[in-house]
């Protein structure tokens, strides 16, 4: 006597026979594969489209390109060399423009105290005065330039007015003397003139 489990599937076996169910049939060989649908009898089918391939670049193109490259880096050098120039131009104008506005009220002092010394003091005078010129040739030799505008018109872009005076013979508006020098340097006035006008 079998296992259990061997009679069960006997049982089973029969039962199918006495039902006349067998075993499925063999699906039949096909003579040929099937086609596919989306080919149409009588046409070849399209080749796929290959991908464009950018040809290797020449050695003239090649060189052009390296030669726009240099061309660009000397333009942008040329351009940084002339704005390092006239930054370094403006810097130095501000510089100086500072150390003469600072020199300037030195320069007064030395005309008063020039103006004020009497015969008594010739020697001090003297000292003072090769000071004054020593002085005024550093101011010239910097580029400032007095103005002293004693007979022309009043021009309040150069002079500034502290007062008016009555002046016989002279017409409204006109310079009738000068208090203090004003100062120009490159043509930009680092200190107006003060000056009386004439009423």
């Amino acid at each position: 006597m079998g296992r259990p489990e061997d009679q069960v599937l006997a049982a089973k076996d029969a039962e199918r026979e006495a039902a006349g169910v067998g075993e499925p049939a063999a699906a039949a060989p096909q003579d040929s594969p099937a086609s596919p649908p989306d080919v149409v009898e009588g046409s070849e089918p399209e080749p796929a489209a290959e991908p464009e391939v950018s040809p290797a670049p020449t050695p003239e193109q090649q060189r052009d390109e390296y030669l726009a490259i240099a061309q660009r880096t000397q333009a942008d050098f040329d351009n940084y060399r002339k704005r390092a120039a006239r930054d370094i131009a403006a810097a130095s104008a501000r510089a100086k423009t500072g150390l003469l506005r600072d020199l300037l009220p030195v320069v007064d002092n030395l005309e008063r105290a020039l103006a004020s010394a009497g015969p008594a003091d010739g020697a001090l005078a003297g000292g003072v005065g090769l000071v004054h010129a020593e002085l005024l040739g550093v101011l010239r030799r910097a580029g400032a330039q007095p103005i002293e505008p004693r007979g022309e018109r009043f021009d309040p872009t150069v002079h500034e007015a502290i007062s008016t005076a009555p002046a016989d013979g002279a017409q409204p508006g006109l310079v009738v003397e000068v208090v203090e020098k004003g100062y120009a340097l490159g043509g930009a006035v680092i200190r107006p003139a003060r000056v009386v006008v004439s009423a």
